[in-house]
């Protein structure tokens, strides 16, 4: 849950259609969140940037590329090293 105003993707075509593209950019092993929202409901982190749904596609678009399965890292790596920026960042995300 965030603090701010979102806009839920069911609201507005346009957040709903940045959501699901960059979706669509993920590697299969994340299309099943390890905490799924009620309801099915989009992260709070992403919901944050629902204001703007072409800086929430492009943002989280980048995500879904540096997660590539094309690339030579396994998820427990892309995991590890996210954990340690989010550290480094002292963000709790």
């Amino acid at each position: 849950m965030t603090w701010i105003k979102t806009v839920p993707m069911e609201e507005d075509p346009r957040v709903k259609n940045a959501i699901e593209a960059q979706r669509k950019l993920y590697p299969i092993e994340y299309a099943t969140p390890v905490h799924p929202m009620s309801g099915g409901e989009t992260s709070g982190i992403v919901a944050s940037h629902s204001l703007l749904p072409d800086v929430l596609f492009h943002a989280f678009g980048t995500y879904g590329a540096l997660m590539s399965p094309d690339l030579p890292l396994k998820r427990y790596q892309h995991e590890m090293i996210a954990t340690m920026v989010s550290v480094a960042n002292r963000c709790h995300y």
